[in-house]
């Protein structure tokens, strides 16, 4: 069986309003909705579970029934952490289940089906995957320096989500204490020695984060 969990804790607090982010209407719909769609339309057998924080769960199952929302999806409380949040969501799934599970941003909701199918692939494979794509801009680094230095920008790719994982995997991974270090999903397996494969993903696949990217997303909803 396979999950995904899509992870929505953000307190909107760059956005510079009250309402969180995931909340908050694109073209119409709320952001969290159109990503909670994108995976139904990857696949209808795919178990979703979403992680919020519980303070906004009755916020949620209000704009559910304002939408008219219905789509399954089991429901686990947000941690004090992404690490602690995705461990929330990893215990909704049996301990004895085999599989692929994806960690996935709640306010990424232009994710594309066919890069949801290539790390879902390519994990029942190498056991851990995150989609990439390419740094287009030039590339600079700063350090300790004012002045800096630019870097080879093919060096380096732009990490999105889902990354995928072997569920036994993920679950034991996610046993170890927390780190600072652990920046996201990836991360927290490459801690016990496993090697991560990338993937190609989709440019569009956008974290929407601050107002600029609510204007980006308002025109790419049009096309999606």
């Amino acid at each position: 069986m396979d999950y995904v969990i899509i992870v929505a804790g953000g307190k909107g607090l760059r956005m510079g309003g009250d309402i969180p982010k995931q909340f908050l209407p694109v073209n119409g719909k709320p952001v969290l909705m159109r990503t909670i769609e994108r995976f139904r339309e990857f696949s209808d057998a795919l178990k979703i579970i979403l992680v919020l924080p519980r303070v906004q769960q009755d916020y949620w199952h209000a704009l559910c029934q304002k939408y008219d929302f219905h789509i399954d999806y089991a429901i686990a409380d947000g941690g004090e952490t992404r690490f602690h949040s995705v461990q929330n969501g990893l215990r909704l799934i049996p301990d004895t289940e085999v599989g692929v599970v994806g960690v996935h941003d709640g306010v990424r909701p232009f994710v594309s089906t066919e890069v949801i199918g290539r790390c879902y692939k390519a994990a029942r494979t190498s056991g851990a995957v995150i989609p990439v794509t390419p740094v287009v801009e030039t590339l600079r680094y700063v350090g300790d320096s004012e002045a800096g230095h630019n870097v080879a920008r093919g060096d380096y790719r732009l990490v999105q989500t889902p990354q995928a994982f072997d569920i036994q995997l993920l679950k034991r991974a996610n046993k170890q204490p927390y780190s600072d270090a652990f920046t996201d999903d990836a991360s927290v397996v490459e801690a016990i020695g496993v090697s991560v494969t990338m993937v190609e993903g989709n440019r569009e696949n956008i974290k929407i984060t601050t107002p600029f990217d609510m204007k980006v997303a308002e025109a790419l909803s049009y096309g999606c």
